[in-house]
């Protein structure tokens, strides 16, 4: 269940409590965990975490939900609604540098867990609130859900072809956002507690997050005072530049300047597109494209695209090919790369690497309070007093 740890993790030492559930608080929890902190997530003692009810089934009560977004932790099951589970959180809240949250507006304080008291009991605890919308505003009670904020915050509107409707994003990327969000300002906290000894709290709405998201598109429909158009796979402003059909299957062409495009002329055997002073800009092929593109597209479709692809790569040109996702995540590059950790439930590395290698997965996803008895222990329950809080339901 644990791999071997990896030396010197920048966050070794610093202890998390996650009380939150489904994406991206426990997003926010995973990243600390992949950097080293030592992470415990407390889930219901029957139910556990929401996501161990969704997407593929992964044995002992996991799923591809939760295990995506679960690696590095230890579980522990605590029905913090009982007041004997609460007063354990808290106790957990006093050792921790970091809790994670995402109740519903004032559940947390209900429950003897909100930011005021467990701050003043604990001054150095950094305390994450993820929520919907902002916490000091007219919608603060509003639940907030990932596909909810991409209709609310435009990022539908921005996907897809202008003849189709607004499209969401294959993943849930405003939930996942939020946690990688969260994840950063956790750790300029930390950082600023070196230098004030005290934590802080930190606030994430998915609404903000989702807005944030929009970026160079949200500009560009401010500048417009509408907004842009929707190009598919192509790019709005570059051309040529998107996905393609080469006579055996598609792939991702990128002509980011007016050198590369006088190549990708010379590799299709078209010079003369390049010699003609209307496409010699890329200005030009953008107002063209309508022109220009399909000239391109059959001669694109007349070659296979391995052959595509290696001359356009020894051409200079940004190419690839469009994998299928089991095909992307099962291929050599992937595998070279260390980004799949194999196992009866195979979950994805940390995508980042320092001095030159991954951090570890030192645990693999947990079984629902895998390590209750572990936890409490800890904290000073022996084993009678655990046997008794088991029999009235309190832990897992």
């Amino acid at each position: 269940m644990t791999a071997q740890a990896g030396a010197d993790l920048p966050l070794e030492g610093v202890r998390v409590l996650d009380l939150s559930r489904v994406l991206a608080g426990p997003w926010c929890a995973q990243v600390l965990g992949d950097l080293g902190a030592a992470v415990i997530k407390v889930e219901h003692p029957e139910r556990g975490d929401d996501t161990r009810d969704w997407g593929v089934p992964t044995g002992a009560g996991g799923t591809t939900y939760f295990d995506s977004v679960n690696r590095n932790k230890r579980s522990l099951g605590l029905d913090l609604a009982s007041e004997e589970g609460a007063a354990i959180a808290r106790d957990l809240a006093a050792r921790a540098d970091v809790l994670i949250q995402n109740f519903k507006r004032g559940g947390a304080d209900r429950l003897g867990l909100g930011y005021e008291r467990l701050s003043a009991e604990n001054p150095r605890l950094i305390y994450c609130s993820v929520a919907g919308y902002v916490g000091d505003g007219p919608e603060a009670e509003r639940p907030g859900y990932d596909l909810v904020v991409q209709g609310e915050s435009g990022l539908m509107a921005m996907n897809g072809r202008a003849e189709d409707p607004p499209l969401k994003f294959g993943v849930a990327a405003v939930d996942l956002f939020t946690g990688q969000y969260a994840a950063q300002a956790v750790l300029a906290a930390l950082y600023a507690r070196e230098r004030t000894g005290r934590g802080r709290h930190v606030e994430m709405a998915l609404y903000d997050s989702g807005l944030s998201l929009t970026s160079y598109v949200g500009l560009g429909a401010l500048a417009l005072g509408q907004d842009p158009a929707r190009v598919g796979n192509a790019h709005p402003a570059i051309v040529p530049y998107g996905v393609f059909e080469a006579a055996d299957g598609p792939l991702v062409i990128t002509v980011g300047n007016n050198a590369q495009y006088r190549r990708f002329c010379a590799v299709i055997g078209r010079p003369e597109l390049a010699e003609n002073p209307d496409y010699a800009t890329n200005l030009g092929r953008s107002r063209l494209r309508e022109t220009l593109g399909p000239v391109i597209e059959a001669e694109l479709a007349r070659r296979p695209r391995a052959q595509l692809i290696a001359d356009l790569q020894a051409a200079g040109i940004p190419c690839g090919e469009v994998l299928g996702l089991h095909e992307a995540l099962r291929s050599p590059r992937t595998a070279e790369a260390g980004m799949l950790h194999d196992g009866p439930a195979p979950v994805l590395a940390p995508p980042y690497r320092l001095d030159g290698a991954r951090p570890p997965v030192r645990r693999t996803p947990p079984r629902l309070g895998a390590d209750t008895e572990a936890v409490l222990a800890e904290i000073g329950l022996d084993a009678a007093r655990i046997g008794a809080l088991r029999a009235r339901g309190v832990v897992a």
